[in-house]
């Protein structure tokens, strides 16, 4: 009986989400080498940003200092010795005035964005909205998953503009803290429509912001649904080609079965190619003179919703102002500050104070 239990235990280790979490322990910016992954190859063209390194802005950047445990440093050195930062890129003006890599990782080096994911998805829902294929964000999510018509009645009332803005009001556990959360069984588990299908709400749809990752998973098997395409090959097709990024990256999904991506968390890519997904935003959605996402879709994202905590369809207001964000767990964050074109994208292992360094910056370039 007990060969029998360690066998089972064994097969759950390599099957399940509780084995997974067991084995990995924690979710970690390499997990896309543990998940079946869609690849999102890049185009013929290649856009690349100009060279700053002899600019003023970049021997600022050189020379500022932060202060570690009473001494100063210069923000290299924090990076590469205090902060478990994998990358860190500033570009000004359209130019790269930093660019560093740590801890190993270079260039080309693909990690998870972890919740960075969720704003590149919103980009792909309000392309799918301009190309016809969703007809509003007032639509239920039922009518694109019609599956949930059979779970709880709530759902009929969850509207995709509930999702985006993160109010679906489900009973969700976002901390990751134990295999049995909601959050972690979606990340290491499989068959996510399934567990999607099961939950129940704490609140009726629309009335209470809450943020749940099940909101973005939602969306990103709409699109699957309506494009008959698995979300990273949409993206190869809508973003990564047209915005001529210079790496291919991965987009994880559940399991080989139903291949329903992980919009939420698992899109696998670089700090320089989400400086264009930046630099896009920056722009209104245009690039080179093509209208790559709607400007109302883009003007949505960045205008800030001071009813919805400075959330607005998965993107983040600065202090309900006029800079916004992406943000992933472990510190992945790309940070646009428009009125100035600047842009930050830090990346690594744990979470760091991204705000103290954004904010010495823009002081130091704006000084």
């Amino acid at each position: 009986m007990k060969k029998i239990a360690f066998f089972l235990f064994l097969i759950c280790l390599q099957s399940c989400h509780y084995g997974r979490m067991i084995r990995y322990y924690k979710a970690d910016i390499d997990d896309h080498k543990i998940f079946p992954y869609t690849e999102v190859n890049t185009g013929e063209n290649t856009f690349y940003f100009k060279d700053g390194s002899n600019s003023d802005a970049a021997r600022k950047l050189d020379s500022l200092t932060f202060s570690v445990k009473g001494q100063r440093y210069v923000m290299d050195q924090v990076l590469d010795e205090y902060s478990e930062t994998t990358a860190f890129l500033v570009i000004k003006d359209d130019a790269i005035v930093f660019e560093n890599y740590y801890e190993g990782y270079k260039r080309d080096s693909i990690s998870n964005i972890f919740s960075v994911s969720k704003s590149v998805t919103s980009l792909l829902v309000g392309i799918a909205i301009e190309e016809g294929k969703i007809e509003s964000v007032q639509d239920p999510i039922t009518k694109y998953i019609p599956e949930l018509n059979e779970a709880d009645p709530k759902f009929k009332r969850l509207t995709l503009e509930h999702l985006l803005d993160m109010r679906a009001g489900l009973e969700f556990d976002e901390t990751y803290s134990s295999p049995f959360d909601e959050v972690s069984r979606l990340y290491y588990g499989k068959k996510q429509l399934k567990q999607i299908s099961k939950m129940e709400f704490n609140y009726e749809p629309g009335t209470h912001h809450e943020y749940q990752s099940v909101c973005t998973t939602l969306l990103g098997i709409a699109v699957e649904r309506v494009t008959e395409m698995q979300l990273g090959k949409y993206l190869e097709a809508k973003l990564w080609i047209p915005l001529e990024m210079e790496n291919p990256a991965t987009w994880s999904y559940d399991d080989e079965k139903n291949k329903n991506t992980k919009a939420f968390c698992c899109l696998n890519t670089t700090a320089i190619d989400l400086a264009k997904i930046a630099r896009l935003m920056i722009h209104k959605g245009e690039y080179k003179g093509k209208q790559i996402v709607p400007k109302a879709w883009v003007e949505k994202l960045v205008t800030p919703n001071n009813a919805n905590d400075c959330y607005q369809y998965q993107w983040y207001s600065k202090d309900c102002g006029d800079d916004f964000y992406a943000l992933g767990i472990l510190g992945q964050q790309v940070y646009v500050s428009p009125n100035e074109d600047l842009i930050i994208v830090r990346l690594g292992k744990s979470w760091t104070s991204n705000g103290v360094f954004i904010s010495r910056i823009k002081e130091e370039l704006l000084d």
